[in-house]
């Protein structure tokens, strides 16, 4: 059972923020290579931070699209898969604007958590 506070979301900011602000420039000046590898954990924590925060709203938004797009229910592993057989199949291409609209929706969520300083 998830706490009140602080929030995972909490944590892993927390976190990020005492590496970035803390260790790193430390670690900078001690040893380059742990600098540059404490940095990417910094970059993974907040991609984990924004993963707990965004990320159930938009795998709800893709498997709404999904059910749409399909016309059926299903788990969103299972809409995934059903779609990645259509599109091996021929049977869904990019003529489709539901299609294409409902990739491009999906790959604006995943870059919001992956790299929102994308756009």
């Amino acid at each position: 059972m998830a706490q009140d506070r602080p929030t995972a979301s909490e944590l892993l900011a927390a976190i990020a923020d005492f590496l970035r602000e803390e260790a790193t420039p430390t670690l900078d000046r001690v040893d380059p290579r742990l600098g540059f590898q404490t940095r990417v954990a910094v970059n993974s924590l907040a991609i984990l931070e924004r993963e707990a925060r965004l990320g159930p709203d938009a795998d709800a938004r893709e498997r709404q699209r999904l059910v749409s797009l399909l016309g059926r229910e299903g788990t969103l592993p299972e809409l995934n898969h059903e779609l990645a057989r259509q599109l091996r199949a021929g049977e869904r291409d990019e003529r489709d604007a539901a299609l294409m609209a409902h990739l491009e929706a999906t790959t604006a969520d995943k870059i919001a958590i992956a790299n929102p300083k994308w756009r």
